[in-house]
């Protein structure tokens, strides 16, 4: 089997209109490319993007890129964009720079990262996407860490940059910039290179992208994904969102981690859709969906806290006639933004797991809109044996049962999984245990095999002899009309060894007091059994996260056990036991 071939059964799968249709070719494709011996070289770039697409739907739009606080815009055909990205590449060549170096892209969302990300996988450099929020000593761990013979930024970081280099003693081949900055080349100057490059001959197992971890447990982890797990593991991804050519996809993702990789550019950019981009300062929820109405988005693709501002919008101002599938990924959503968006648009939003380490693992496909339920993040990919297992690693097969998400390998290894994490051997061997590999996720399975997400195994709370996962009491407290946001954590407790304790962000209209503190413990007895109930409310204006949106709980436990040290008093901090209207409540 030919990838070439590969590609176009995927795009064949997902321009099935008969939803049950859909559904069983999407298995028979991967049942076969599961235990298909792919060839030994592979350049996605050169054979896929320029090979099949360019070939065949050249000036079909391929990125449609805005800038909403400037209304800038631009666009790009398939072969605009393998034009870039080969100046881009041939430029880079002029420099001394060759085949498995690495090049850093600290680019927010414009066209240039695009042309980078093409021009890397062309060239076999291993790409290392870098948040452009990163502070210089984030800048500088990565430097020591995975050193740079390439760096691309924005101008506003090269100052940082720049310091970064010094201090861990690093001197690229070439430094890039978009704007001005001496030192450093004009991104501009690469406009007089040919439109045309040569390709790399590119390993099947070469790796091509760094990604350091978003550090939501312990430092960043390098993860290593090769020519094949990214490119063509991402075909999960497409077939779960339900991408189809020629259609206009849009997901809400900084440049910088993985999301962006998976849902920006290769899930669209595999089957010949077109992707967006929309930069913006702050984020202003008004614009941002008029013009996802504007360019008429058929796929859109938001994160948790994105999808709850929006359905606080009038939807009714907006046109989504052209909106086919609505898709959801991150952390779970609540039942009442899914129900809101549907009434709006007619899509629900379809919820979506996997990580840095791999492509989409378990999701809700579009043959299961009307079939969902609410707050289950659907069943495994076809791409991947996902299991559940013990803390021993044996299988769980009891439905409800709480164990780890885990990629089992002894049948086939999952296109999508990564390589290894990057110069750790130590880790890579601990990752991947008796044919097994542990995401560091809980969940369980219901007896129709809806899966369920529990938590990061970190961040699964123990009080007394229970285990209660954040999301579940996340969930309660946002169904309360007061609560915007939430996050719970296990807090210290002599005797109890964690109590419950959640992080809560008003919506606005609400100020915290003593009154709407018993209002939501009263409302957790109702809806959550006893000991999942939050012992501990603290009213907050923000919470800590990461580029992504992910809530960083490592970062509030820590917190939390520094203020137990120090016995610290907090500030709208509400304490169950101090309530004796609730001596007596018992749960309905």
């Amino acid at each position: 089997m030919s990838l070439e071939s590969v590609y176009r059964e995927a795009m064949a799968v997902n321009t099935i209109t008969d939803m049950g249709k859909r559904e069983v070719a999407a298995k028979a494709f991967f049942e076969k490319l599961n235990n298909t011996e792919l060839p030994a070289k592979f350049n996605w770039a050169k054979e896929i993007f320029e090979g099949l697409h360019v070939k065949e739907r050249g000036d079909q739009l391929a990125l449609i890129w805005t800038d909403l606080d400037t209304d800038a815009e631009q666009q790009f055909t398939f072969k605009e964009m393998a034009a870039n990205g080969n100046k881009f590449l041939n430029f880079l060549r002029k420099k001394g720079v060759a085949q498995g170096n690495n090049l850093y892209m600290l680019t927010p969302i414009v066209p240039e990262t695009w042309f980078a990300t093409f021009a890397g996988l062309k060239g076999g450099l291993v790409s290392v996407p870098t948040a452009t929020s990163m502070t210089e000593r984030e800048i500088q761990f990565r430097f020591e860490a995975y050193k740079p013979d390439v760096v691309i930024s924005f101008e506003g970081l090269t100052g940082l940059v720049d310091d970064a280099l010094k201090k861990a003693n690093c001197v690229p081949k070439a430094k890039i910039v978009l704007g001005e900055k001496a030192g450093w080349t004009s991104y501009t100057d690469i406009d007089q290179e040919s439109p045309e490059a040569a390709a790399a001959d590119v390993g099947k197992d070469d790796v091509l992208f760094c990604f350091f971890t978003s550090g939501t447990t312990g430092l960043p982890k390098r993860v290593g994904h090769s020519a094949v797990s990214y490119p063509v593991g991402h075909l999960s991804t497409a077939v779960i969102q339900g991408l189809e050519p020629g259609n206009v996809h849009h997901n809400l993702s900084a440049p910088g981690w993985a999301k962006w990789a998976w849902s920006s550019f290769f899930a669209p950019l595999n089957v010949g859709a077109t992707a967006t981009g929309f930069a913006f300062k702050a984020l202003n929820v008004q614009k941002y969906v008029a013009t996802v109405a504007k360019y008429k988005v058929n796929s859109f693709c938001a994160p948790p806290t994105a999808w709850r501002a929006f359905v606080g919008l009038d939807l009714t101002k907006y046109d989504f006639s052209a909106m086919k599938y609505s898709l959801s990924a991150g952390e779970p959503l609540n039942p009442e933004v899914i129900e809101q968006w549907k009434k709006a648009t007619g899509t629900e939003i379809r919820d979506f797991y996997g990580q840095t380490e791999s492509t989409a693992m378990i999701g809700n496909p579009p043959w299961m809109e009307g079939k969902m339920r609410f707050g289950s993040f659907g069943y495994p990919s076809y791409m991947y044996d996902v299991i559940l297992t013990d803390d021993e690693g044996k299988e769980i097969t009891t439905p409800d049962e709480p164990g780890h998400i885990t990629i089992r390998l002894s049948k086939w290894r999952a296109l999508g999984l990564f390589q290894e994490y990057i110069d750790d051997t130590a880790k890579t061997q601990a990752a991947f245990n008796n044919n097994l590999y542990f995401t560091g996720d809980k969940a369980s399975f219901d007896a129709d095999g809806y899966w369920w997400f529990i938590g990061r195994s970190d961040d699964v709370i123990k009080s007394s002899d229970f285990r209660v996962g954040p999301f579940e009491v996340e969930s309660a407290l946002i169904e309360h009309p007061a609560v915007m946001e939430a996050a719970v954590v296990g807090t210290p407790d002599p005797e109890r060894y964690q109590l419950v304790k959640a992080y809560v962000i008003l919506g606005q209209g609400y100020a915290p007091s003593r009154e709407l503190a018993l209002e939501l413990f009263q409302h957790t007895i109702n809806v959550l059994a006893k000991f999942k109930i939050p012992r501990i409310i603290q009213f907050v204006t923000e919470l800590p996260k990461t580029i992504s949106g992910k809530i960083r709980r490592v970062e509030l436990r820590e917190d939390e056990e520094k203020k137990k040290k120090e016995d610290a008093s907090l500030p709208n901090e509400y304490f169950y036991h101090e309530f004796p209207e609730l001596s007596s409540k018992k749960k309905k």
